[in-house]
């Protein structure tokens, strides 16, 4: 095993979007299984802290290998398309007409069913989102259009959390 190596090597992956979770999960057990510290126990202080630093940095391509947002936005980062969320702002005006609809939706909702009714709506641009990424990213070599499809999908995160605490207000 490498420190320098991307995620998808250190997992053994084929850096691709697509990805079974289960193959995430089981090399992920098998690696901390690897690199335990109590493993090290026997060979003293430092080869612990080697062994802790490897188990952090297994755990965090962990996380970002098995949240499809997050593998995605590595991947454009890994292809040279940084997300930029915080600086790049801009989104197609269909996005923002949606966006805008949704907020309303959000505002105007008086119960359970509206919110269910709005999250599915929310869940499936997602899905789309997300299939557009893989698209993107596996098919068409095109990271920066992926990188676009990631800024959308944080919103689409964040705004799913809006939602719930609107349940949360609304249960209250």
């Amino acid at each position: 095993m490498n420190l320098q190596s991307d995620d998808f090597e250190l997992f053994g992956l084929a850096q691709r979007f697509a990805q079974e979770r289960s193959a995430i999960d089981a090399r992920w057990k098998e690696l901390q299984r690897e690199a335990h510290p109590d493993k090290f126990a026997a060979q003293g202080a430092a080869a612990q802290r080697v062994a802790m630093q490897w188990s952090v940095r297994i755990n965090e391509a962990y996380q970002r290998l098995k949240d499809p947002l997050r593998r995605a936005a590595y991947l454009c980062e890994l292809r040279g398309a940084p997300i930029r969320a915080e600086d790049n702002t801009a989104m197609p005006a269909a996005f923002l007409m949606q966006q805008m609809e949704w907020r309303e939706a959000l505002e105007d909702a008086e119960g359970e069913a509206a919110l269910d009714a709005l999250d599915d709506e929310v869940q499936q641009a997602r899905r789309a989102a997300l299939a557009r990424c893989g698209q993107l990213l596996d098919e068409a070599g095109d990271a920066t259009g992926a990188a676009r499809e990631v800024r959308a999908l944080m919103f689409i995160a964040r705004f799913g959390d809006d939602i719930e605490r609107r349940r949360d207000q609304l249960g209250q």
